[in-house]
C-alpha cells in the first residue's frame, strides 16, 4: 500500500468519503491565510517610507509631477517582495522578455507574477468545487482528486506564460515581415535629405498601421533620442528589445557607421537589399516546405479512397465467387 492510499484511507475513518477533499481545502486555505498573514505584516522599510513622503509632498507641489507618475502602480509596490523574483539575473531575464513581447512597463514583472499567482489560485478552487460537486464518487481515487483539483491550478499558473512566449514569437514575426519595407522607407527619407532622427519619427507614423509592433520600437528610439540618451546606446537597446537578428546586424551597420564617419545612406541602401534578398528567400522556402508538409495530408485523404475503388470490385468478385 503506498503512502497516498494509505493517507487517503486514514481521512476517510476520520471525516468520511469527502475526507481527502476537505483536507485539500484545509490546507489551500491554511496557506492562503499564511501568505495573507505576511503581505498584511510586511513593514516598510523606514528609507522606502521617506522616499514615499517625499513623493507624496512632491506630487502635492506640481500637478505636472502627478501627472508623469500617474502610470506607476503604488498599490503593487507594496508587494513587490512577493511578485518580483528576488534574484536579478531571473528578474532581468524575465523583464527583457516582457520587453520583447510589448510590454515595456516597469510594472509589468509584477503584473506576470500576479497574474500567475491569481490564475493558479482560482484554477484551483475551481478544480477543487468541480472535483466536490461534479466528478467525485465513491470510486474516486486520489489520483483522481490531485488530478482535478492540482491540474486546474497549474493550467491556470502556466496560461501567462505561454501568453507571453506566443506574443514574443508573433512580434518577432511582424518585426521580420515588415522590417525590409522599413528600411526602404527610411532610405527614401534620408536620401531626401531627413537626418536619421527625423527619418525614425517619420517611419514610426507612416509603420502604425501596418506593422504597429516595429512602429512602436521606432516611437521609444525617438522618445529616447529627444531625451538625449546617446544615440548607440538608444539603438543597442532597440536591438536586445526586439530580439531580432536582422534588427541586430542593422544596429551594428548603423553604429559602425556612425563610429567611422562613412555616409549612412549608402549603408542603408546597402543593408535594404539585402533585406529585400533574405525576404525573397524566406518566401522561396516557405513554397519548397509546402510540398513536404502536404505529402502527408495528401497520403491520408488520397490513399484510402484510391485503395477502396481499385480493390472493392476484386474483393465483391472473390466473394461473389466463394459463395
Amino acid at each position: 500500500m503506498s503512502i497516498l492510499e494509505a493517507l487517503n484511507m486514514m481521512l476517510t475513518d476520520m471525516f468520511g468519503p469527502r475526507g481527502p477533499m476537505v483536507a485539500v481545502i484545509v490546507l489551500s486555505l491554511f496557506f492562503a491565510l499564511l501568505v495573507a498573514t505576511g503581505i498584511m505584516a510586511r513593514k516598510d522599510d523606514p528609507i522606502a517610507k521617506f522616499k514615499k513622503a517625499q513623493t507624496q509632498k512632491s506630487n502635492r507641489s506640481s500637478k505636472d509631477e502627478r501627472l508623469r507618475r500617474k502610470g506607476a502602480n503604488a498599490k503593487l509596490d507594496k508587494y513587490k517582495t512577493f511578485l518580483e523574483p528576488q534574484s536579478e539575473e531571473e528578474l532581468s531575464s524575465v523583464r527583457l522578455k516582457l520587453m520583447q513581447a510589448g510590454y515595456p512597463s516597469r510594472d509589468a514583472v509584477r503584473a506576470y507574477h500576479l497574474a500567475q499567482m491569481v490564475l493558479g489560485i482560482g484554477g484551483l478552487i475551481l478544480g477543487v468545487s468541480y472535483f466536490i460537486f461534479v466528478k467525485q464518487t465513491d470510486q474516486s481515487t486520489t489520483s483522481d482528486m490531485l488530478f482535478w483539483t492540482l491540474g486546474p491550478g497549474g493550467v491556470g499558473y502556466f496560461m501567462p506564460k505561454y501568453w507571453v512566449t506566443r506574443r514574443v514569437a508573433e512580434r518577432k514575426e511582424e518585426i521580420t515581415a515588415g522590417f525590409p519595407d522599413c528600411l526602404d522607407m527610411m532610405l527614401v527619407c534620408v536620401e531626401a535629405g531627413q537626418s536619421l532622427d527625423q527619418s525614425i519619427v517619420r517611419v514610426a507614423g507612416e509603420l502604425r498601421a501596418s506593422y504597429p509592433a516595429l512602429a512602436q520600437e521606432f516611437e521609444i528610439v525617438a522618445h529616447e533620442m529627444k531625451a538625449g540618451k546617446e544615440k548607440s546606446q538608444v539603438l543597442a537597446d532597440m536591438s536586445e528589445r526586439c530580439g531580432v537578428q536582422d534588427v541586430s546586424s542593422f544596429v551594428t551597420v548603423l553604429i559602425q557607421s556612425a563610429s567611422f564617419g562613412t555616409s549612412i545612406a549608402e549603408a542603408l541602401r546597402v543593408y535594404a537589399g539585402e533585406m529585400r534578398d533574405k525576404r525573397v528567400m524566406r518566401a522561396e522556402e516557405a513554397a519548397n516546405k509546402l510540398p513536404t508538409k502536404m505529402t502527408l495530408a495528401t497520403m491520408m485523404l488520397t490513399v484510402p479512397p484510391l485503395l477502396i475503388i481499385l480493390v472493392s470490385p476484386s474483393v465483391i468478385g472473390i466473394t461473389a465467387l466463394g459463395q
